[in-house]
């Protein structure tokens, strides 16, 4: 039996790969040895710990700089690293949001984290042709576009866009406050209530300019959710685009069975 074979094995965490990454042929590819013995130092390390250099960890394990660098760069897109300033430090685990009609508030609080949302622009508009049937209006008719990033604990983690016809909520723009739960809004403020909703997930990379608003780089992969919503009558009352960070975010779901 190859014996790196069986360590790797009895060292994998629940949850992971079968064989932790190894190919077949049982080459380990040289960075991800040093991604392995990194993830072990940074459980030594924990959360908030920072990480020694990129020349301290090539001379630690007898590796090019390069090397660490593609290691490492793996380790920030899942989430175990994150930039602080000019280190790098050991992020937390990744927040779990559920797929349901839960709002983004109530299901950053349930894990202890503190919500909130900066407000980019709250703007009226003419309906396009293509949105009308989701929002229950004709084209042209008015209707509110709410663009803000989504914050945990003050970081930003994501970007939401949110489109109700202003027959809906036609005092958006004087009642509501932009930092608030636009659902607790519709419940409390105007007896709303949600239904049932059509919900469909991708995984993308964010435009520049979403880059910029969440503060990420280009290339780090977004999670994508698309909603309709409608109301405890069946009537449509929102459209959501909803893109959250794909090292900061991983999303659960209860399934039952049909019978």
């Amino acid at each position: 039996m190859d014996p790196t074979h069986t360590h790797q094995e009895s060292a994998r965490p629940p949850g992971a790969p079968v064989r932790a990454g190894i190919p077949e042929h049982g080459r380990i590819p040289k960075y991800y040895a040093v991604k392995a013995r990194v993830a072990v130092l940074l459980d030594e390390l924990g959360e908030g710990g920072l990480l020694p250099t990129e020349r301290e960890l090539a001379a630690r394990f007898e590796v090019s700089r390069e090397t660490v660098r593609q290691a490492l760069r793996e380790l920030l897109l899942e989430g175990r690293l994150r930039r602080m300033g000019r280190g790098t430090v050991v992020a937390g685990p990744k927040l779990e949001q559920p797929l349901s009609l839960a709002s983004y508030t109530e299901g950053v609080r349930r894990q202890g984290r503190r919500p909130g949302r900066d407000l980019i622009g709250l703007d009226r508009l003419s309906c396009p042709a293509a949105l009308a049937p989701d929002l229950g209006v004709a084209a042209g008719d008015p209707v509110w576009h709410l663009e803000r990033v989504l914050l945990a604990d003050d970081e930003r983690v994501g970007l939401e866009s949110t489109y109700v016809a202003v027959e809906r909520a036609p005092a958006l723009d004087t009642e509501f406050e932009p930092d608030s739960s636009f659902y607790a809004y519709l419940r409390d403020r105007l007896g709303i209530g949600f239904g049932d909703a059509d919900e469909r997930l991708e995984t993308v990379l964010a435009t520049p300019r979403e880059a910029l608003l969440i503060g990420t780089p280009p290339a780090l992969p977004m999670l994508l959710i698309h909603r309709v919503s409608r109301d405890t009558e069946g009537e449509p009352l929102e459209r959501v685009r909803s893109l959250y960070r794909g090292d900061r975010f991983s999303f659960t779901a209860h399934l039952r069975g049909e019978g």
